[in-house]
């Protein structure tokens, strides 16, 4: 494959931030090479080093995760790595645990929840109120008829009854899933139903952007299309009630002991969901002993959280950032939530959020850190942000401009942890990590006991090329199974049918020589011109780096069926016309991409159309440029904005 980048060569590049050698000294990530020195007699100079053993010797990297964070086993497993194929990888058989009982091991005075929502409510627990709280309510869904096995669905903001729910039906061994109440109605029955659950735990409403919406309809038509539900929880979060259900405030039994359901290593967790644009939402299942080893290693040794640290993450219920956020209490760590908009009142309010709370991890999407870079926000000056440590962005590849804003707006001192991962194994697998440094454009290491590479058409590894984002080794929290999917047809067919044995992720990727990496976006969504193959996430940076655009969609309609077919990329104008912007536009794409990259067309549109969690649709609207028919493209109920549509399906017809 044609390789793309833009820049100076590997060797050339001079880091943006490098980390402080005392701060790298004092690193967990350091404190466990030392361990591993002084245990187990292995010796590592570096992190390149410490990666390439994490990622051939699995039994011995995740039994060493285990035993130096002191994973609590009800029965000890018979071995780490039963079987090491893919799918069907057989991690610790035999060992039975709970998430939630590592969640809650922290039984102190020291704070695990600072809440925040827009208008103002907050409200803060130690994590010796939480644990009385979950006992509590642990009980109550118990005399509901809650128990191991069941699934629980949620409609729920990020807030403390959230997480408080969520550790209840853990510790019971039932099932976790959760959406966010801006779901509509459509979407989250399917996503819910599938999984049959027995309780549904709802908000009353929600507040954003100024603004309270009445989220009752929606569960009253959930309680209506859900047959299996035996008992409904209203959650008072706006000060409206329903009849015939369980009030949340009346759920808890009073003076309980807290106890935790030990269940097998693999027992199911939570059910998360894909994006559901072309179907059914796969219910992507994720085991309790996968998720506490994977987020010990991710929370701790990448981003060097523990106790005394305060770590935001802005996400909702619906995303599986909330799962990974609220993993922070695995670490000993406070975890921060916020409810609401974070353009409410203005972009600022999230870095105001962090000045107050003293935040030292912020996280949040690169679509966030390019609207404060439009907007010329400079938080730093208008905020104390002296407490903060890192900043960490996903959901989409952080441009090299986001780099530089982060390094001049938040301070040259601030570690920028630009991240990649899925869903699909709730975790990033390309990272950042305490002692290595932050390279312009570039995710700074492979995480460690992830098994990253990229592939060329014809599966070999390369590197200094674009490729495939492959796995070529299981990970504890790759998906136990998909709901649904008896026989693993759909989980080999999302994942194993490219690459037999090899997890084929979807994106693509470069690997650098010394190990950094640049995500170039969906590789099921490339551009192909003149036998170039490119991502999308450069062209985006190229079109929405241009004043007066707001946001863009590049879809090739070329491809087998259509050797003719044209570049379109459709933008969103804001206080300028098409004819202000185009010659900008090409002359950019041309001298920063390529001549071949330059479209045929540039349309207006009035929205790009977007996911419930806001990534752009660029497959289903090719699917449908195509010819494909609407109703097989894409499912509107998995759309934030449905109508966005209509101009791409005029533009289809």
């Amino acid at each position: 494959m044609t390789d793309t980048r833009a820049g100076a060569a590997a060797g050339e590049a001079e880091p943006l931030w490098r980390p402080d050698p005392d701060r790298v000294s004092d690193s967990r990530m350091v404190s466990f090479r030392s361990w591993l020195g002084t245990t187990k007699g292995l010796e590592f100079p570096d992190y390149p080093a410490l990666w390439e053993w994490s990622t051939t010797d699995l039994a011995g990297f995740w039994g060493a995760i285990a035993e130096y964070f002191e994973v609590s086993f009800h029965t000890p497993p018979e071995a780490v790595l039963a079987s090491d194929a893919m799918p069907g990888a057989s991690w610790f058989p035999g060992a039975t645990l709970n998430y939630a009982e590592h969640a809650l091991r922290h039984d102190t005075d020291e704070l695990a929840v600072v809440f925040h929502r827009e208008d103002g409510v907050s409200s803060q627990l130690t994590y010796a109120q939480l644990r009385e709280r979950v006992a509590g309510v642990r009980a109550g869904l118990a005399g509901l008829g809650v128990g191991r096995g069941d699934r629980v669905v949620a409609l729920v903001p990020n807030s403390p009854e959230a997480l408080i729910a969520f550790l209840a039906v853990a510790s019971l061994g039932a099932v976790w899933s959760s959406c966010s109440p801006d779901f509509g109605a459509r979407a989250i029955t399917d996503r819910f139903a599938q999984i049959e659950p027995v309780a549904l735990i709802a908000v009353d409403g929600y507040r954003y952007n100024g603004r309270g919406f009445d989220v009752r309809p929606v569960v009253e038509a959930l309680r209506a299309e859900i047959p299996s539900l035996r008992a409904t929880v209203l959650i008072d979060y706006t000060g409206g009630t329903l009849p015939g259900v369980v009030a949340w405030d009346e759920l808890p039994v009073p003076d309980v002991p807290l106890s935790f359901e030990p269940v097998p290593f693999d027992h199911p967790l939570w059910v998360l969901y894909s994006s559901g644009t072309t179907g059914l939402p796969k219910g992507i299942v994720q085991g309790h002993g996968g998720i506490v080893l994977e987020h010990l290693k991710m929370l701790a040794l990448h981003s060097d959280l523990g106790p005394g640290d305060r770590f935001f993450w802005f996400t909702t219920t619906g995303w599986m950032m909330w799962n990974y956020l609220v993993s922070g209490l695995l670490v000993g760590t406070t975890v921060v939530l916020f409810d609401g908009s974070p353009a409410y009142p203005d972009l600022n309010v999230l870095w105001h959020l962090a000045e107050q709370h003293r935040a030292t991890y912020f996280g949040t999407s690169a679509p966030y850190i390019q609207s404060c870079l439009k907007e010329g926000l400079e938080p730093a000056k208008r905020y104390d942000l002296t407490a903060l440590r890192v900043v960490g962005s996903t959901g989409a590849p952080l441009s090299p401009e986001g780099f530089r804003w982060i390094a001049s707006a938040i301070g040259g001192d601030v570690q920028i942890a630009s991240v990649s991962g899925g869903t699909d194994l709730c975790t990033a697998f390309v990272a950042a990590a305490p002692d290595l440094p932050v390279w312009e454009g570039e995710l700074s290491c492979r995480a460690l006991g992830a098994s990253v590479h990229a592939y060329s058409e014809d599966g070999r590894p390369v590197v200094d090329e674009v490729g495939e984002l492959v796995i070529t080794k299981p990970m504890p929290s790759m998906p136990v199974f998909f709901w649904g999917d008896d026989d693993g047809t759909r989980l080999r067919e999302a994942y194993f049918d490219d690459f037999p044995g090899v997890w084929r992720h979807g994106d693509w990727i470069r690997i650098t020589p010394r190990g950094s990496a640049v995500i170039y976006g969906r590789s099921d969504s490339t551009l192909n011109r003149g036998g170039v193959r490119m991502g999308t996430s450069e062209f985006y940076r190229v079109v929405e780096g241009i004043e007066g655009v707001a946001d863009s969609l590049v879809i090739d309609t070329s491809g087998a069926a259509n050797p003719d077919g044209e570049l379109l990329c459709f933008v969103v104008l804001d206080g300028v016309t098409l004819a202000d912007v185009e010659p900008d536009l090409k002359r950019e794409l041309r001298t920063q991409l390529s001549p071949r990259h330059v479209p045929n067309r540039f349309v207006v549109v009035e929205e790009i159309p977007r996911t419930l969690n806001g990534k752009k649709c660029e497959v289903p609207v090719k699917k449908i440029l195509a010819g494909t028919p609407p109703e097989r493209a894409v499912s509107r109920d998995a759309l934030r904005n449905p109508a966005a549509l209509d101009p791409f399906l005029a533009l289809g017809r």
